[in-house]
């Protein structure tokens, strides 16, 4: 894992995947026969694609009873504990609407509406991934969303993996459908006879899925396209040194683009995480990928003092901060640029994407700078309330036709004027 100093020139930052001509050709493709031909076209492309027919995408109540048999007794409250910490730290978001009057006559305020459907993407292939239905599923049923249908590729068995179905039913997700891909994303964005369309699309996918998520956004929105995952440690020479390179390689393990990023102050820590690095990496099931992501995107920078290394945690804005110093929580209020923030050595980052309730989907890729881990917002609209009494608008109404003469906007000047003509 490569060493250098501070002041050398860095960067999180990795080329957006936008992929190739073809695939985003064959993305439009997918997209207009679903528009044209609905379920029919879904289902060819499942046949094509995930190499399964079915007779029906809905998955059955048999099918979620044959989960909960599979899926053993502790993993089973596991998932129901997880759920529990996750929708008990998105009720803490919820906002009431809100209105505020004035002597004059004047009420104003803000309307908070839930969207009325949501969809969730799963991904599915070889993985199976449980924490990502209720990342996405609970801050939607928490902000008040009546339709939430969850859609996923089915396995050559033709079924959803077990732990995600069972997730999905903790969750209380009442429409569940074995379809993947961009067909899937065309389904919810425009519906199928079978599948009514949604208002937003949410969840991680394959290219292809974000590339469909690209395409359909403005006639439904969506949540974010999200890069490959990143993290990076904020260390002091009392971390140790073994803990943080496993720390580094749980995000390796995710994808070969994945980011893993230490920033110490201390040379002994950085050459010592350094080792350990290529010591653990010997001993992953997933070396291959974790060995391609440290190797491109990996890097260990020492800094000549703390101030020096907030500051380059601040330009790398990270999806995921651990900070283990003597003292982390004294560091916080000069954090200004992370997706999650985990303090101290008991905080390891997979504690937040499983577990502790914080939501896992984060921006990516430097875009903590502006954006915001999805959250109960992220699934309710607001709409503002304006009233205006007589005596209000008897003060101001010279004032509002003054400014939109400002514009040359006539018309809006004189629907004001009307009011006060005999």
């Amino acid at each position: 894992m490569k060493i250098l100093r501070v002041s050398d020139a860095i960067s999180i930052k990795r080329s957006v995947d936008s992929g190739t001509e073809e695939q985003r050709i064959a993305v439009k493709k997918i997209i207009e026969e679903v528009r044209v031909r609905g379920d029919e076209a879904v289902r060819e492309f499942t046949d094509k694609f995930d190499r399964v027919n079915l007779a029906s995408f809905l998955v059955s109540e048999e099918e979620i009873k044959e989960a909960y048999e599979l899926v053993d007794s502790y993993s089973i409250s596991v998932i129901q504990e997880a759920a529990a910490n996750i929708h008990s730290f998105h009720e803490k978001q919820l906002r009431p609407t809100w209105i505020t009057t004035e002597e004059n006559g004047t009420m104003l305020g803000q309307k908070i509406t839930p969207l009325d459907s949501v969809g969730v993407y799963v991904p599915g292939g070889l993985a199976a991934y449980p924490s990502s239905v209720l990342m996405n599923v609970l801050p939607a049923k928490v902000a008040g969303v009546e339709r939430i249908v969850m859609v996923s590729p089915p396995s050559d068995n033709g079924k959803l993996p077990p732990a995600v179905l069972v997730a999905a039913k903790e969750a209380g997700v009442k429409e569940i459908y074995k379809v993947g891909g961009a067909q899937a994303i065309a389904a919810l964005a425009y519906g199928t006879e079978t599948i009514s369309n949604v208002d937003k699309i949410v969840g991680p996918g394959n290219i292809y899925v974000a590339l469909a998520k690209r395409e359909v956004f403005g006639d439904v929105d969506i949540d974010m396209i999200a890069g490959p995952s990143e993290i990076a440690i904020l260390a002091d020479e009392t971390a140790r040194p073994h803990e943080v390179a496993a720390d580094l390689l749980s995000q390796a393990e995710h994808d070969e683009r994945a980011c893993s990023v230490l920033v110490t102050t201390s040379e002994k820590l950085a050459n010592e995480v350094a080792e350990e690095v290529l010591k653990q990496l010997e001993e992953l099931p997933r070396k291959d990928i974790a060995s391609k992501s440290i190797e491109d995107y990996g890097a260990i920078y020492i800094a000549n003092d703390m101030e020096e290394a907030i500051s380059t945690i601040n330009q790398l804005a990270p999806e995921h901060l651990e900070i283990i110093t003597v003292n982390p929580i004294e560091l916080i209020g000069k954090i200004k640029h992370a997706g999650a923030i985990f303090l101290g050595r008991f905080s390891p980052e997979p504690v937040g994407d499983y577990f502790a309730g914080p939501n896992h989907v984060l921006p990516t890729n430097g875009t903590a700078r502006f954006s915001s881990p999805l959250n109960v917002e992220d699934f309710q609209k607001k709409s503002s309330i304006i009233l205006y009494s007589e005596q209000a608008l008897n003060e101001n109404a010279e004032k509002i036709a003054a400014f939109a003469r400002l514009e040359g906007l006539e018309a809006h000047a004189r629907s004001v004027e009307a009011r006060f003509k005999k």
